[in-house]
């Protein structure tokens, strides 16, 4: 449907080909009253504008504190008017989700150069037949490219992580520092807990960053084409089987190119013998 400016302009435009304005409104189905019709000037600009200054300077105010802070300044307005306005402009505030992430500081990605300075962990998710999920923690150390550890697990929390690297350190010794992502399990009181007892530095990403933990990211998109992919799962055992076969396999005998063709466990080896000499 034509809108009114638009109808009138092609009202004019009709009368300065030489229509007449009567014939023209006829053509048109409009009266003369809506041709000549100014619409009011909107009283609420003022208003508005002071409205969306506010809450672009208090991004946290809802339309309650908006109508609050006019007050304080002397504006005399209705509360109601204040909701309509602020509703028309879109301020509302969305709600956070409280999220406790601790703090720390943003480490380059930088290749270490011998075994166990630094491991990076994240979750990659699957299914068994029976459509229930797999949640697989892998752990790459980021000097060797190494697959420390992948254990597959129906639901896996801060105190099962813990009790994973704790059996890690007794086979393999603790890394100086992991990275991860900003996970609960991640940042959960039992892994900070054991963290600071441990003496391990937890390097968290920021979030929506990926780029920061490649790594693991590039471990894991291998980990998802040639293993998870290629097999159907019909149980969590089977799961675990097999994809210890295919972490051995990576580690043993599958060469990378960014390690000059080694296998992991290879180059794990080189590294090693060029620090005792």
């Amino acid at each position: 449907m034509v809108s009114a400016p638009a109808r009138r302009e092609l009202v004019r435009h009709m009368v300065s080909r030489g229509l007449s304005e009567r014939r023209s409104l006829r053509v048109i189905g409009m009266s003369a009253s809506a041709l000549r019709y100014e619409p009011a000037c909107d009283r609420n600009c003022a208003l508005k504008e002071k409205i969306i200054a506010l809450a672009q300077r208090h991004r946290r105010y809802g339309a309650g504190m908006i109508y609050l802070k006019l007050r304080q300044a002397g504006e005399i307005v209705n509360h109601k008017r204040v909701d309509r306005l602020y509703a028309q402009a879109g301020l509302q505030v969305k709600k956070r989700r409280r999220k406790k992430i601790p703090t720390s500081e943003r480490h380059p990605l930088v290749r270490p150069t011998a075994a166990n300075q630094v491991c990076s962990m994240d979750f990659v998710f699957d299914r068994t037949a029976e459509g229930r999920s797999i949640k697989n923690l892998t752990v790459v150390d980021d000097a060797t490219h190494e697959a420390v550890a992948i254990v597959p697990q129906r639901a896996l929390g801060g105190n099962q992580l813990v009790r994973i690297l704790e059996q890690l350190a007794n086979t393999r010794g603790l890394p100086k520092a992991i990275r991860t992502d900003n996970g609960k399990e991640f940042c959960s009181r039992a892994m900070l807990t054991w963290a600071h007892a441990r003496g391990v530095q937890l390097f968290l990403i920021e979030p929506g960053k990926p780029n920061q933990n490649a790594y693991i990211e590039s471990f894991n998109g291998r980990f998802m084409d040639e293993c998870l992919n290629e097999h159907w799962f019909t149980s969590l055992a089977h799961a675990r089987v097999i994809v210890e076969a295919w972490r051995r396999e990576y580690n043993e005998e599958r060469p990378k190119r960014s390690l000059g063709g080694l296998t992991p466990a290879a180059y794990a080896q080189r590294l090693m013998q060029n620090q005792l000499n």
